[in-house]
């Protein structure tokens, strides 16, 4: 049966099976053929006792073919225990083509979801299938094995689910190539005639297909009498309740909810038919299941990512003599399934009344005994003494204040607004995610939903267009709160989320938006409802538990695309702690936030917080003016600032006024982060706000922050590094010790440049991946649970993708990412303390260290921004080469050649963050002889 140009199959699978037809499609006692891959023959020549069976089930319009890589990896059993088995054990992998399609036999009946589903019983019965077997389902595939799974509770051992659907959400249209596909002017040409449907399935691949590949997927459909059951599947698709098929569907999808085995889904978001909106009502349905999004995989995920492996790994952790697994629970716990929300067709503000707003709910701020909540310093500092001064400000363009709330206006408005939320279907678990600019209104929204048990995704435009789009797209928000930018940006990207305005809308613009209400109506509904008998009112809504999902934050992207970070009720108020117990940011301190994120902390601190005049999304638009005028409004004695920002601040002082001047003068503490922060600039940053301790805090959004530094300890780690006498002094950049609460350590480096071990190492001076142990480390990704497995794979610690040493004195030096090492012959290197050395060069500004070509021989390139600018970017002049060569050779790293840049290209959040991976893609590019371009 097996044809030669199917790729990637071993002929020994390719099977024929009679089967006994009990479905109603069929007249009693019809006999029918099918036809599967399987390896159990193979396992049994070989003597090979299976783990157990994946049974799999493709869709439309692909075959058993599509599975070959499960056939491939069951076979191997060492394959199947490389992921932790403690006993490598293969599994029998049935993969098989549904009647009507594949190599199966054409039946010549229309066959409806209900037969379909009862057809599979009828082949595992012939199969003798017994347990434990688990399902594995794409596309109409997923449906299917679901409803096999459901009728077989005694077998089922678990399920794996790619790229498909179980219900349509309410309010959301079929997908339009699946309405064109269904079109009576277009489907039997479309499907059945033409082999247009096979051909525009094949073109969903990314990358594309290879010729062989694509032909095998072809190889059972040349014709349009093999090509029937491709349109028969089309036209079951229970596209309304009115179709036949729909009370088959709803029954497969209401019986997900009691499905309490094991559960994968492996996804890719580049799907035009079966988007994140299908796998977000999944996960409503199997709260439970490990959840991983290929990001840039699309229909065909099988295809695009190896799947195998992950399926694997999994597996070996279901096994009963595998170690514990360490993954915590990547969906959100407590997520809400779609019944527990209002319905996305229903319109904000005509639900029930089922709670008051927050003035009855301040004896809720302690959830769990002895865990403050993130807000308890906000109601303390409201009900207290202080409740009259200013707790947040807005800086306008004039220089002034514009807007601002005391405490105790800021503790109400956030009440009121938590009540008309909740009125307007925000619960315990609902995503709504937040697009508007630091300051006041989104203050009030974010602790408005933290008190509610809602999770807050914060998605920033520093991302850029593509990757905030992504972002939102991927976590899949059940509210969208922005302003009008926002909200015009999400009906044309297409982000999911009912949408509710900052500000009230003319009803034209409201419709066009799509927006169903705005902040300042919910705040009047919600002012309104305090107004309520307290007879006629409910018991205060409770607060989230401490271990309940709070935010969803996002990676910078500067190393792949942004990645959700999800982040406890109790992991938010250990930063909180961590912050105050560190740098020492008390109740009554005075912030000046250059960084969103710690503007948005500043009510959780008890500190008073002020935006400065800036865009918040590009931080080298802070000046020194406008961050003096803030200062000057709120008497400041804490500034936070990107080191961009801060190289702006110092290019702009001149223009800085006499009371300028003064009011920075009145700060205490400086804290700076996102990016190595030189001497040098700290040194000149000094001279501008001279009674302020300079600190540098290391961390990353999973974890911020991890150690902490002041300007006069750098100056010491760097002459102990210049003396040469301490062990591990030098080759990157000191970051200092540990913070409050925190462990660090490393992974030693292996020969290939990799951290394979999992025994942490402090010994001054071995460079390794560095760990981070913390009760403010994130809880887990978002729907990444292979990247969130790696992270976790050292018990306890938290593997940060950094590269770095300890010295004698206990500091870590951050030597790169372990994604940008490179493997020179015979030696590793690491980019940071070269690029420091090059950027000490008086015509070289931002310096990068990248490899070129294959891992193991890479050569050194450096790639400088020159001062002042280069017109055009690429090789350096020699004498500028020349002195790069010197400089990074006294740092011990041999270059091989030097590129110049009219500019870095650097993430768009910190502005500070060299995109390395970028540039040793151009350089190669360069160096091979192509023109330069811009990297």
């Amino acid at each position: 049966m097996v044809a030669a140009g199917w790729p990637g199959v071993d002929p020994e699978w390719s099977r024929e099976i009679d089967v006994v037809s009990t479905s109603a499609a069929d007249v009693p006692g019809t006999v029918r053929r099918w036809h599967v891959l399987d390896n159990e023959p193979q396992l049994s020549r070989r003597g090979m006792a299976p783990a157990g069976t994946l049974l799999c089930v493709h869709g439309n319009p692909t075959w058993s073919f599509l599975w070959r890589t499960l056939l491939a990896a069951g076979t191997d059993a060492a394959g199947s225990g490389a992921a932790g088995s403690g006993a490598a054990r293969p599994w029998r992998v049935v993969a098989v083509d549904q009647l009507d399609m594949g190599f199966s036999e054409r039946t010549g009946t229309f066959r409806r979801l209900a037969d379909r589903i009862n057809d599979l019983g009828d082949l595992t019965t012939a199969l003798d299938l017994d347990g434990p077997v688990i399902t594995v389902g794409h596309d109409w595939g997923g449906v299917i094995s679901l409803g096999w799974a459901l009728a077989h509770p005694r077998q089922l051992a678990g399920v794996v689910l790619t790229n498909t659907a179980v219900h349509q959400p309410a309010g959301s249209p079929v997908p339009p190539a699946l309405r064109l596909a269904l079109h009576p002017a277009v489907h039997r040409w479309g499907t059945t005639t033409s082999d247009a449907f096979l051909r525009v399935t094949h073109a969903l691949a990314h990358p594309p297909l290879a010729a062989d590949v694509r032909s095998a997927f072809m190889a059972p459909y040349r014709g349009a009498d093999r090509r029937a059951g491709v349109g028969n599947f089309v036209a079951d698709i229970p596209a309304d309740p009115s179709h036949p098929s729909f009370p088959a569907l709803t029954r497969v999808a209401e019986g997900l909810r009691g499905l309490d085995v094991p559960a994968l889904m492996l996804w890719g978001p580049r799907d035009p038919i079966f988007s994140d909106r299908y796998l977000k009502d999944l996960i409503g349905r199997l709260p439970h299941a490990k959840v991983h999004r290929f990001e840039g995989a699309g229909h065909l995920v099988a295809e695009d990512r190896d799947i195998a492996a992950p399926i694997f790994e999994w597996l070996a952790g279901l096994s009963p003599d595998s170690e514990p697994d360490l993954q915590r629970a990547d969906v959100l716990p407590g997520s809400p399934s779609p019944a527990d929300n209002a319905s996305e067709g229903t319109a904000l503000g005509n639900t029930a009344l089922d709670t008051t707003a927050l003035e009855g709910s301040r004896g809720t701020h302690q959830a769990d005994a002895g865990v403050p909540t993130l807000w308890a310093p906000l109601i303390r500092q409201a009900t207290g003494d202080c409740g009259g001064d200013t707790a947040v400000a807005e800086m306008g363009a004039n220089g002034g204040v514009s807007r601002s709330l005391t405490w105790r206006e800021l503790e109400h408005n956030i009440g009121v607004l938590a009540a008309g939320l909740r009125d307007a279907g925000v619960r315990h678990g609902s995503r709504v995610s937040l697009m508007v600019p630091p300051g006041v209104d989104l203050t009030v929204v974010l602790y408005a939903c933290l008190r509610l048990g809602a999770v807050v995704v914060v998605a920033d435009a520093g991302l850029g267009t593509r990757g905030l789009s992504r972002a939102v797209k991927g976590a899949t928000p059940d509210f969208l709160i922005g302003i009008d930018k926002a909200l015009a940006a999400a009906s044309v990207l297409g982000w999911p989320g009912r949408r509710i305005s900052v500000r009230d809308l003319p009803a034209a613009r409201r419709r066009l938006l799509h927006v169903e209400t705005s902040l300042t109506a919910l705040t009047r509904h919600g002012s309104s409802l305090s107004q309520v008998p307290p007879s006629d009112v409910p018991a205060p809504y409770a607060a989230p538990g401490q271990d309940a999902p709070a935010a969803v934050l996002f990676t910078s992207g500067s190393t792949g695309p942004a990645k959700g970070v999800v982040y406890t009720h109790r992991q938010l108020a250990a930063m909180r702690d961590t912050l105050a117990a560190t740098p020492g940011i008390r109740p009554g301190a005075r912030l000046v936030a250059g960084f969103a994120p710690f503007a948005l902390l500043g009510p959780a601190l008890g500190a008073v917080s002020v935006t400065p005049a800036m865009d918040v999304t590009a931080p080298r638009t802070l000046t020194a003016t406008a961050l003096a005028d803030a200062a000057a409004a709120i008497d400041a004695t804490v500034v936070f600032a990107s080191p961009a920002a801060l190289r702006n601040v110092l290019a702009t002082k001149d223009g800085l006024s006499p009371a300028g001047h003064e009011a920075l003068g009145r700060v205490e503490l400086l804290l700076s982060a996102g990016a190595p922060v030189p001497e040098p600039l700290l040194a000149q940053v000094q001279k501008l706000l001279p009674q302020a301790s300079l600190h540098t805090p290391y961390g990353m959004t999973e974890a911020l922050p991890v150690t902490d530094i002041s300007l006069e300890e750098i100056r010491v780690a760097e002459a102990d590094a210049a003396r040469g006498t301490m062990a591990g002094a030098g080759n990157g950049v000191c970051v200092g010790r540990p913070v409050h609460g925190a462990s660090v350590a490393v992974i030693p480096l292996a020969a290939d440049g990799s951290a394979p071990g999992n025994h942490p190492a402090t010994e001054a001076g071995v460079t390794g991946e560095i760990l981070v142990s913390a009760p403010h480390v994130k809880d887990a990704y978002d729907r990444l649970w292979l990247t969130q497995s790696e992270s976790v794979r050292t018990a306890g610690w938290h593997r940060t993708g950094d590269v770095g040493h300890f010295d004698a004195a206990g500091r870590l030096w951050v030597e790169g990412r372990l994604a940008h090492l490179v493997t020179a012959p015979g030696s590793v290197v690491t980019p940071v303390g070269a690029e420091q050395a090059i950027e000490q060069l008086d015509d070289v500004g931002l310096a990068a260290v990248v490899g070129v070509g294959p891992a193991g021989t890479q050569a050194v390139v450096a790639v400088v921004e020159t001062v002042p600018p280069v017109r055009r970017a690429g090789p350096a002049a020699p004498q500028l080469a020349g002195r790069v060569r010197e400089a990074a050779r006294q740092a011990g790293v041999a270059v091989a050649a030097v590129l110049t840049v009219p500019s870095q290209p650097t993430d768009i959040r910190h502005n500070a963050k060299i995109d390395r991976t970028r540039l040793s893609r151009w350089a190669s590019k360069v160096l091979a002889g192509g023109r330069p371009g811009r990297p």
